[in-house]
């Protein structure tokens, strides 16, 4: 079940498309939503330069009360927003260090059952919110929700694509889709045999895939493609265009590199260039 759909907040006019997106997530399984709305203070490392004699305290202090008090404006206004939502709804708020946000939201993430949040890395995004986008997706162990830019809220889920592979991220990412899917009425799930997974003719049986869904009582149309020159990427966006897709399921991949993330080549165009919801597990 999802229980509690959180959704992040930055009181930014990005906000109006995440809260749609989270609601319309909420309202079809019946959860609660929860905001964590992010409010970065200015960085204590200025703190200890006033404390060496370097700097003024005076600018640290009315710039930190400055941002809460926009913090201030901008809650009110979400509380607004969310005030006729027909699921409970609440803002947790968070007013601390820029250099404290990515953790302490990976650390609250934990408890989300889904966590929806702005597609990154586009000319618009801002760095922060990249790194915290990562975070969640990479460290929380739970199923983020990206909605690329400006994207409005579907009416329904009613055309998913799974775009499957063999792996332990692409089953977390079924697995937390799964009380989604229900609200669907057309589900197809697309393997890709690529170079890298030679034996995905021995394992890719789909008669053991529809049993699956169908136990789960879902319907759902099993195809498998082999690359033939193609990208993963074009494949996956040109099936997705078919079939009029809500939203992509999908494993994100990625490691870590000098405490960084480094995102798969498929994970990353398609986050960057698919324009499709994309709900990702890793």
């Amino acid at each position: 079940m999802l229980n509690d759909v959180f959704v992040h907040l930055d009181g930014s006019a990005d906000d109006d498309v995440r809260i749609a997106h989270a609601q319309k997530l909420a309202s079809l399984v019946g959860s609660n939503l929860i905001g964590i709305f992010t409010n970065p203070l200015v960085e204590y490392a200025y703190v200890l330069a006033v404390q060496s004699g370097l700097a003024p305290m005076e600018p640290i202090i009315e710039a930190q009360e400055s941002t809460r008090r926009e913090g201030d404006r901008a809650v009110a206004r979400l509380q607004q927003k969310l005030a006729n939502f027909s699921k409970p709804s609440v803002i947790r708020r968070l007013d601390i260090g820029t250099s404290q946000i990515v953790s302490r939201v990976v650390d609250l993430s934990h408890w989300a059952d889904v966590f929806v949040a702005m597609a990154p890395y586009g000319r618009e995004a801002v760095p922060l919110w990249n790194n915290l986008v990562e975070g969640v997706m990479f460290e929380s162990g739970r199923p983020i929700y990206l909605v690329p830019r400006a994207r409005p809220a579907p009416s329904n889920l009613e055309n998913v694509l799974i775009a499957w592979s063999p792996t332990r991220e692409a089953t977390r990412a079924v697995a937390g889709a799964l009380p989604l899917l229900r609200s669907s009425k057309n589900i197809r799930l697309v393997a890709i045999d690529t170079e890298a997974s030679i034996e995905l003719e021995n394992i890719f049986d789909p008669g053991v895939i529809s049993a699956y869904f169908d136990h789960h009582g879902l319907q759902v149309g099993v195809d498998s493609f082999k690359l033939k020159g193609r990208a993963v990427f074009d494949i996956l966006c040109d099936e997705a265009r078919k079939m009029h897709a809500d939203v992509i399921v999908m494993g994100a991949y990625g490691h870590s590199r000098l405490r960084e993330w480094v995102l798969g080549g498929t994970t990353r165009n398609m986050i960057e260039s698919a324009g499709i919801p994309l709900l990702l597990a890793h």
